[in-house]
């Protein structure tokens, strides 16, 4: 149900305007953090590139054309809850809302910015708990807002699974490094090793 006050139709009109932009500044601000660290342009690029992903991983003009829809859902989807009649349900989700926001502002600046998957994937691995926890409250309140957030769920799981790779496969890699620095030790260390065993 809508949510009902006291004021006037203009008040309320007014009111319901700004949290819609105030939802659709947060989902932009994301949207803006992942443009600054753009795997597509820069060092952040060549980074990106001679990173070791799976065959499955997406090419990089797949990211902006899922995110601008998904952006637009995740703001709809919190201003459907935020019309609903105040309750507990409805303030644990708007809650929730938030933090996976943030933590979702927070993932590109960590893995492209800092060019730590590892930092990624914590972040990404609280974020979908987030929004799982954002559409159980959410359904409480407005099931169609939990919907919305469907896609995105889908999305981040998907991405979770991608960083969770190519940190395996960094990890893997840094292993197969140590192990050759131990079978194959540099000129001077024979020289030393040599030295000692007279």
């Amino acid at each position: 149900m809508a949510r009902e006050d006291g004021r006037g139709g203009g008040t309320r009109h007014g009111g319901a305007v700004l949290a819609l932009a105030g939802f659709a500044a947060a989902a932009g601000f994301a949207a803006a953090m992942g443009s600054r660290h753009d795997p597509t342009t820069g060092d952040t690029k060549e980074w990106y590139r001679a990173l070791d992903k799976p065959r499955w991983t997406p090419p990089d003009w797949v990211f902006p054309v899922v995110w601008t829809p998904l952006y637009a859902l995740i703001a709809l989807s919190a201003y459907r809850v935020w019309r609903a009649e105040p309750s507990d349900d409805r303030s644990r989700a708007l809650a929730l809302w938030g933090a996976q926001m943030g933590l979702n502002a927070a993932w590109t600046p960590l893995f492209f910015g800092r060019q730590s998957p590892e930092a990624g994937l914590a972040d990404v691995g609280l974020m979908v708990p987030a929004i799982i926890g954002y559409m159980a409250q959410a359904r409480k309140v407005d099931p169609t807002a939990t919907w919305m957030l469907a896609p995105y769920l889908a999305w981040g799981t998907f991405a979770t699974a991608l960083n969770a790779d190519i940190v395996r496969r960094r990890l893997r890699g840094s292993d197969r490094d140590e192990g050759k620095a131990t079978s194959d030790p540099s000129p001077r260390r024979e020289v030393a090793d040599a030295m000692a065993a007279r």
